[in-house]
């Protein structure tokens, strides 16, 4: 087979050795058999031919090699949705924790989807865990690890949350919260910032005297830090914290000194007792919005203060609800009516001066 690979033995082992590209490889065929070993060579040689060589390395590379290197750009990078992305591959991990990477094909991955829905995850939810194999997929092809990615298509997603709260029911929910929670949680309704926002809030950001504070663009989701002007209420929520500062505290917020932790269990219970079903924090950014957008505030200003950078983002979280359509109805209606007061009006006049 001169010219086109050839077989040898390495004590009671056969190995096979080729050309792709210019350069010899060698493999073990991990067999005394030398059919075997010449059925590997035949093998490799039609991927060659076809410009799909699968070799050792690529038979070799697992999820877990894959899930090694995403989570290595994640943090190299500072990516700050790295907790985000190890939640994603605890659930890519139970169902393709060990599998090769060649053994994830399309099909696979639509038998997790399958599952995944059958466990009551959202289509959002498993996106956000389709998204993350296909990045470790694309870094591993990069890496000449792998020839090539399998088709990972996203789903549709109509399950945008629409949730939000009154002004009144988020008085009632913030009474049932333990103190500490109050204000942080009062600084969310009104800002629209995002809980890590809140949370990663520094003394260094505040402006007292010149009422206002700066989200630094490191702590920033989208990278964009932004002022936010201090009126109100919300200057009196930094004003107490101010009172209550310690020494041995950078944040803003805090708990006896503690950066403020996860409240979901806390929040939940409020709800419970005020009688609301489903709410989220995060619908408090949701309630932002639309409160601003109602009470006059441009749009464009509106995105500034709760750092929107799309406006699909931004008009899915300005929710128009019933009283909304509701209200736009009698406006309608009113301005018909002031038409048809006018028309009897000029009709009087001309009747008049007839």
């Amino acid at each position: 087979m001169r010219g086109m690979g050839r077989i040898f033995k390495r004590g009671s082992v056969y190995w096979i050795a080729y050309c792709y590209r210019g350069k010899e490889h060698r493999e073990s065929s991990r067999s005394d058999s030398e059919a075997q070993a010449m059925k590997l060579l035949k093998r490799r040689l039609g991927e060659a031919g076809r410009n799909r060589l699968i070799g050792p390395s690529e038979e070799r590379l697992t999820f877990e090699d894959l899930a090694t290197m995403l989570l290595t750009d994640y943090e190299i990078n500072g990516k700050r949705s790295v907790e985000s992305v190890r939640l994603s591959l605890r659930h890519l991990k139970e169902f393709f924790g060990l599998d090769r990477a060649l053994d994830i094909t399309a099909d696979r991955i639509a038998k997790y989807v399958r599952e995944r829905q059958k466990e009551g995850a959202a289509n959002g939810s498993i996106n956000r865990e389709l998204a993350a194999l296909k990045r470790a997929f694309t870094l591993a092809t990069r890496a000449g690890k792998i020839g090539s990615a399998p088709h990972i298509p996203l789903l549709e997603e109509n399950n945008s949350r629409r949730g939000f709260l009154d002004h009144g029911g988020f008085l009632a929910l913030r009474d049932g919260l333990l103190d500490h929670l109050k204000d942080p949680v009062t600084f969310l309704y009104l800002s629209g910032w995002r809980v890590s926002e809140m949370r990663t809030l520094e003394w260094r950001d505040v402006d007292l005297p010149g009422q206002e504070l700066c989200l630094r663009p490191e702590v920033s989701k989208n990278k964009d830090g932004r002022p936010l002007p201090l009126r109100g209420e919300l200057l009196e929520i930094i004003q107490r914290a101010h009172d209550k500062r310690r020494p041995d505290c950078r944040f803003v917020f805090h708990d006896k000194g503690e950066p403020i932790g996860d409240f979901r269990k806390a929040w939940k219970t409020a709800c419970k007792n005020a009688g609301f079903i489903g709410i989220i924090v995060h619908d408090l950014r949701r309630t932002a919005v639309r409160n601003m957008v109602r009470a006059g505030i441009p749009e464009r200003i509106a995105m500034e203060l709760s750092g929107h950078k799309t406006r699909r983002v931004f008009d899915r979280y300005n929710i128009v609800n019933d009283a909304d359509r509701a209200r736009a109805s009698e406006l309608l209606q009113s301005h018909l009516d002031s038409q048809l007061t006018v028309r009897k009006i000029a009709s009087l006049a001309e009747r008049g001066v007839r």
